[in-house]
């Protein structure tokens, strides 16, 4: 059974920093690129961060370029993500997911396989 389990969300004061982390089981998905979304309240889900299946290339929203960084430790199945310079716009529930493409991919159904999901909440 495919199982993915993010942590490292939780309170954290604007300007500052989390990182989330996204182990994996089940399945290997080094072949496959992963990525990060969150979902705000009201809101739908939306791109974050992706990273390739062998960690060359990554992308991000313009929202969070600069502050935000993607990483993967294919060794570990697992996939992080570094967020610095936090503002109260970045509190949302943050999921992580496998793509079913090698390449790194921003389109949210390019995704099959989900995480229950971390809150991070940035206070101001």
């Amino acid at each position: 059974q495919v199982q993915l389990v993010e942590s490292g969300g939780g309170l954290v004061q604007a300007g500052g920093s989390l990182r989330l982390s996204c182990a994996a089981s089940g399945r290997t998905f080094s072949s496959y690129a992963m990525g990060w979304f969150r979902q705000a309240p009201g809101k739908e889900r939306e791109f974050v961060a992706t990273i390739s299946w062998s960690g060359d290339n990554t992308g991000y929203a313009d929202s969070v370029k600069g502050r935000f960084a993607i990483s993967r430790d294919n060794a570990k199945n697992a996939v992080y993500l570094q967020m610095n310079s936090v503002k109260p716009e970045d509190t949302a529930v943050y999921y992580c997911g496998v793509s079913r493409y090698m390449l790194a991919t921003k389109t949210l159904n390019s995704y099959d396989y989900w995480g229950q999901g971390t809150q991070v909440t940035v206070s101001s």
